[in-house]
């Protein structure tokens, strides 16, 4: 995707919320690809913001990934499409969409055995070079494209791409009607990760913060029990023993660190019962020093969780059912001028009382 230019639409110029320094965003022309045979041309209506998007505005780097040139932000969006390629047989213009953001190569061995999110050369919104979908107008592969039913809204529709995390994670899991499930950190992604679990029938969930805020917002989604922790290392052992007594005798079977930090990993991997699983979703720390060899000893299994694959049917069918319901969770709205941008990444920046900041386009 290029720099600049006009779209297809009557000359209209497509603009776009470009990061192009450290702290800096600016609304920018961005032009768009042609449209490929497979391709579609979708009005963006619904983009929320994700701590991936606030760390790459803060740091401009995330992990191994290094903002080195300015890139289009945002990748949770849903629209409307516009124009559709020649080949395209399932979508029509006017389809309200949701849009899963990554793109396998389709050759390699790992996206053959259909582990595509963990493909190598993975094109996705807003990871560079990659130019994300915070803009008018973007094109995208068809088959990326999912028709949303009438009674979910284009937000519902932008939230399916953090509940996809939550929903792979408690596939890799295994998570069902006999796994009981701890939560660690109850941002976005612990919050859905609580309401999937729910949704895969797990029989009591306990998640944990050091912010009342989000506790109070965790308990009114239907946790089994909250538990407020601190950010000490010291104090693990007599947090894991309220956690456990929280859960309940039978213990934890599952623990989700939705945080990825020294001190939740070495909760998680404290907490959960001999012969239970630790699933990392979020990746706070490159390097962690945790207690391995006890959790070893237990044989525990430690389960990597990176984006999702092939989980947009299911989170549209999730919420489409009401099975989970994701409209709590989206707090603030925004529209889409310079000051509302840069308003909206403060917001989710700052945390507080903010879950899910969304723009409106």
């Amino acid at each position: 995707m290029g720099k600049g230019g006009k779209s297809h639409q009557e000359g209209e110029e497509n603009m776009a919320a470009w990061l192009v320094d450290l702290n800096t965003l600016k609304i920018q022309p961005f032009k768009l690809p042609p449209l490929g045979p497979h391709d579609v041309r979708v009005r963006m209506k619904a983009v929320g913001i994700c701590g991936s998007d606030v760390h790459f505005l803060k740091t401009l780097r995330l992990a191994d990934f290094v903002v080195k040139e300015p890139m289009v932000i945002g990748h949770e969006c849903a629209g409307i499409i516009e124009e559709i390629g020649s080949e395209v047989k399932n979508l029509v213009p006017g389809d309200r969409v949701a849009l899963e953001p990554g793109i396998g190569c389709w050759r390699c061995d790992i996206c053959k055995e259909g582990r595509y999110n963990i493909c190598p050369d993975m094109k996705f919104f807003a990871t560079p070079p990659i130019h994300g979908s915070l803009a008018r107008q973007v094109v995208h592969p068809a088959d990326l494209c999912f028709k949303l039913p009438d009674n979910l809204s284009l937000e519902e529709g932008a939230i399916c791409e953090p509940l996809s995390v939550a929903v792979h994670a408690c596939r890799r899991a295994n998570i069902g009607p006999e796994t009981n499930v701890l939560v660690m950190g109850a941002g976005p992604i612990g919050l859905v990760t609580l309401l999937a679990a729910r949704a895969f029938r797990a029989p009591r969930i306990v998640i944990v913060d050091v912010d009342d805020y989000r506790l109070s917002v965790a308990n009114n989604l239907g946790a089994d029990g909250v538990v407020k922790v601190s950010t000490n290392m010291q104090d693990i052992p007599e947090e894991v023993e309220r956690i456990c007594e929280v859960m309940g005798a039978v213990g934890v079977h599952v623990t989700f660190d939705c945080a990825g930090f020294n001190k939740t990993m070495s909760t998680a991997l404290s907490a959960t019962r001999a012969g239970g699983k630790v699933c990392l979703v979020g990746l706070g720390h490159n390097e962690m020093t945790v207690p391995l060899t006890p959790a070893a000893a237990r044989e525990v299994d430690i389960i990597g969780i990176f984006r999702y694959k092939n989980t947009w049917p299911l989170c549209i069918e999730l919420l489409r059912s009401g099975k989970i319901d994701v409209k709590p969770l989206i707090t603030h709205r925004f529209g889409f001028s310079q000051k509302e941008v840069e308003e909206a990444f403060e917001t989710s920046a700052r945390g507080g009382d903010a879950i899910k900041v969304m723009f409106n386009l």
